[in-house]
Order: C-alpha cells, then sequence, then structure tokens
C-alpha cells in the first residue's frame, strides 16, 4: 500500500516537472522576444532578460519609418489572411461535408487523392504553381496568394473535417428533411452551427499561414509595396549591416495582435458549437 502511494507521489511529481519544463520552452522564446521589443538600441544580445529600460520607440518605427513599410506589409498581410480564411474554410467545408454525407462513385477515390496529396510537401509544387501564376499574369500581386492558400486549405483540412462531420448524427439530417429542407438548408442550419469547434480550427490556421509564410510570398511578390510581413521582416534583418533585431522583434509582436484576438473571438465558439443547433425549431 505505502509503496503504490509513493508510486502516484513519483508519477505526479514527474508529470509536473514534465509540465513545467514544457511550458518554460514554450513560453520563455515569446517572453523573450517581447521584452526585446522595448529594450534600447538594436542589439540581439543582453545582459538581462527583462531590459533596465523600456521604450516604445521600436513601435513607433516600425510605421513611421522612411526606410521600411511595415504599416503596408501589416496591411497586405491581414488582406490576405482574412481573404484566403474565409475563402479557404468554405471550400474546405463544402468539400469534408460532400465527402461525409454523399455517396457518390469517386468518393473513395477522392478522399486518396486527398490523402497522398497532403503527404507531399508544398515545396514541389512551388514551381508549378510559379508559372501558372505567370502565365495567368498574376505574379506580383495578392490575389495570387489569396487563390493558392486558399486553394490550398482543402488539401489539409478537409479529412480532418470530414472525421469531424462524421460524428454528427445523420438523425438530424434525416428530421431536417422531414420538415423539408434541402441539403443546402441542412448545411446552414444544422452542420455549421455543431461545426464551430471545427470551423474555429481551420479558421485560426489559415489565418495564421499568411502571417508566417515566406518562402511562396517572396517567390510571387516582387515590388517592396506588395510585401506582406514575412518578406519586410526579413529584409530587416537580411545582412549583417542591416541588423535591427529589437526592431525585428517589435514586428513580430505586432503579428501576434491580430491572431491573439481571432483567437479570443473564436474561442468561445469551442464550446457554444457543442450543443448549438442540436435541437430542431
Amino acid at each position: 500500500m505505502i509503496g503504490r502511494k509513493f508510486a502516484n507521489i513519483v508519477r505526479l511529481a514527474a508529470s509536473y516537472i514534465i509540465l513545467i519544463v514544457m511550458a518554460v520552452v514554450a513560453l520563455y522564446p515569446a517572453l523573450w522576444i517581447l521584452l526585446a521589443s522595448f529594450r534600447p538600441g538594436k542589439s540581439l544580445y543582453s545582459k538581462t532578460l527583462i531590459p533596465e529600460q523600456f521604450t516604445l520607440s521600436h513601435y513607433k518605427e516600425l510605421f513611421t519609418s522612411d526606410v521600411y513599410m511595415f504599416g503596408t506589409w501589416y496591411t497586405n498581410t491581414l488582406k490576405i489572411a482574412v481573404f484566403s480564411m474565409l475563402i479557404g474554410v468554405l471550400l474546405t467545408l463544402l468539400t469534408s461535408y460532400a465527402l461525409s454525407r454523399f455517396r457518390f462513385k469517386s468518393r473513395k477515390t477522392t478522399m486518396s487523392t486527398l490523402l497522398i496529396l497532403g503527404m507531399f510537401p508544398g515545396f514541389m509544387s512551388m514551381i508549378a504553381i510559379y508559372l501558372l501564376l505567370k502565365q495567368f499574369d498574376l505574379l506580383d500581386t495578392h490575389l495570387a496568394l489569396i487563390i493558392v492558400y486558399a486553394a490550398g486549405a482543402p488539401l489539409g483540412g478537409t479529412l480532418i473535417a470530414k472525421g469531424f462531420l462524421d460524428t454528427i448524427p445523420r438523425s438530424l439530417d434525416e428530421a431536417a428533411r422531414i420538415d423539408g429542407a434541402s441539403n443546402f438548408g441542412i448545411f446552414i442550419r444544422i452542420i455549421l452551427p455543431l461545426s464551430r469547434p471545427m470551423i474555429t480550427y481551420m479558421a485560426l490556421t489559415q489565418f495564421v499561414g499568411p502571417w508566417v509564410d515566406f518562402i511562396f510570398a517572396k517567390l510571387v511578390l516582387r515590388t517592396k509595396e506588395n510585401w506582406t510581413v514575412a518578406v519586410g521582416m526579413w529584409d530587416m534583418v537580411n545582412s549583417q549591416q542591416n541588423s535591427n533585431f529589437t526592431l525585428f522583434a517589435a514586428g513580430a509582436v505586432m503579428i501576434s495582435v491580430p491572431i491573439m484576438i481571432l483567437f479570443g473571438f473564436l474561442q468561445r465558439l469551442l464550446v457554444d458549437g457543442l450543443t448549438a443547433g442540436a435541437s430542431k425549431g
């Protein structure tokens, strides 16, 4: 009996230690970037984690500098992220709904194709996409990024969304059909309300993508006015003569602001969507 209690205490202590280590590993880089954005100067190195003096000059410089166009890059990225999120989530939902609720001849083939295509990294298709965009005269445009990001969303999210939709009882669909609802009506009134947790997940992942994507944005966008923040911030620190690491840290903090706002707005849906729409009106 004593040995079992001791083993439980050891397991509990080990669990807490592991959780503490994971928390430190996850939070320390974010805390370092946040504090570095308030540190005077441009150096990456600092003797202490907490700055001896705090300044907001880096945030001011981001939006007032004649060298950097952070405000323009920020607006560009926000526009691309919002439109690619809305279109990408819609395409993923429609695709997963069709695969979950309908039975057609090429259904299994379609799912297998999505699974296989999802295994390949996006880098493999980058040159082909570049040539297509060039043929359609879409290079150096934000529309090109929106199309690619939104069209790529079903590849990564359809099977996940389908698995979630499969858990929604079909009896709800049948009850709605008895009341005269069409497939589109079932999708809007039954499926979407119950899918809010899954929609939240897809919206967040789709929204974050344009903020952190550098390689494809750098390949497509050529003029400085059309850059996204990832490309623009790379330009801040791409050479030893231009080591604005504290300014880079301030830009990184600004990138997290819309993501946190969206998460704060959507996280309520994670709970509300579990029961919404489950009863017939």
